[in-house]
């Protein structure tokens, strides 16, 4: 079975939303679009690039796929790691509203039981199953226990508002480290395996009473 792998942009207070440009995400009056820009060098672009070079497949929400599909397909240069990869492989997209997808390769998902319909693709994808962006699926995901690896690239900027990847609510979901490192802009690139439910213990002194 191939692995599910989410890649994912947070700050420093855990907001996700938007964070490739103004226009991109403005729910609830989301004024700080494209936070991520001003940090995007070559380190980064480094280390998206070897991402895109072990995935076998796409699954997206709605709104990250619609942003990628008004994008990537113009993209055409075959040398660009990321856009050769986005045009030539399968896209899943999770939706119950988009119904005529222009982009070639893409199936929808209608999310009738994402659960099975997520294994199913992770058992068919040659490589990973790789999800960018798409915070509301990713949430759902996270909730399922269906992602095995997360990318999370944490921005030095706090913003105050935005949706947040974690919110109140979240499946308590413990994973071990798996390598990382600190680009020059001084984003932390930090790679999480999910290895099940938290561990708890207590730094009380012991009772020797």
């Amino acid at each position: 079975m191939g692995k599910l792998v989410s890649t994912v942009f947070v700050t420093l207070d855990g907001v996700y939303q938007a964070p490739g440009g103004p226009d991109e995400d403005t729910r609830g009056g989301f004024e700080h679009g494209g936070w991520s820009f001003p940090y995007g060098d070559e380190d980064f672009g480094r280390f998206v690039s070897g991402v895109f070079g072990d995935v076998g497949g796409f699954l997206l929400g709605r709104r990250t796929y619609e942003i990628f599909a008004g994008f990537w397909p113009k993209v055409t240069d075959p040398a660009d790691p990321v856009a050769a990869k986005l045009n030539a492989l399968p896209k899943y997209v999770a939706s119950t509203t988009l119904t005529d997808p222009s982009w070639e390769g893409t199936t929808v998902l209608r999310g009738d039981d994402l659960a099975k319909e997520v294994t199913a693709l992770k058992e068919r994808t040659d490589g990973e199953l790789q999800v960018h962006g798409s915070g509301a699926l990713l949430r759902s995901l996270f909730a399922l226990d269906l992602v095995d690896t997360v990318h999370l690239l944490t921005f030095p900027v706090v913003l105050g508002s935005g949706l947040r990847l974690f919110a109140e609510g979240a499946l308590p979901t413990a994973f071990r480290h798996a390598g990382g490192l600190i680009t020059a802009a001084g984003v932390s690139v930090q790679t999480y395996d999910l290895e099940g439910r938290p561990r708890y213990g207590s730094y009380a002194l012991p009772d020797n009473g």
